[in-house]
């Protein structure tokens, strides 16, 4: 298994890529990252622009291999909405799972958006959510 760790994420052929996201964050991303960070909801670790094969996502859970992506604007362009397709049913086929927010959702309700974080991680951990 650390093997296929080692070719799958964090990749340092990617290190460049994650160091310029991160330095580099939209105001979306910088919110969640603000709730996710110091294991603050379900003290579940989160890391930020992590990558896995030749893709980054924005926040992930090496514990629940859960991938969390603040979607802004961008990603609705039709190109982008296969390219994202496609990234995610890669990242899928891999053991990733996937939770989606748009900008919107963050700005308008980051509260619901924590709810839903915990939730996945209560139902992945098959507890139940305080």
């Amino acid at each position: 298994m650390k093997t296929l760790m080692t070719k799958l994420y964090n990749q340092t052929s990617e290190k460049q890529k994650r160091q310029t996201l991160r330095n580099n964050m939209p105001p979306a991303e910088k919110l969640v990252w603000a709730k996710l960070r110091n294991q603050q909801i379900e003290s579940c670790k989160f890391r930020r622009q992590y990558s896995i094969d030749r893709f980054v996502v924005d926040f992930y859970s090496p514990e629940l291999r859960l991938a969390i992506e603040i979607d802004g604007d961008s990603h609705y362009q039709d190109e982008v909405l296969e390219y994202d397709r496609d990234r995610q049913a890669f990242l899928e086929s891999k053991g990733t799972r996937f939770l989606r927010f748009t900008n919107q959702e963050v700005y308008q309700n980051i509260d619901g958006a924590v709810d839903k974080i915990r939730e996945v991680i209560c139902r992945l951990r098959d507890v139940t959510p305080p």
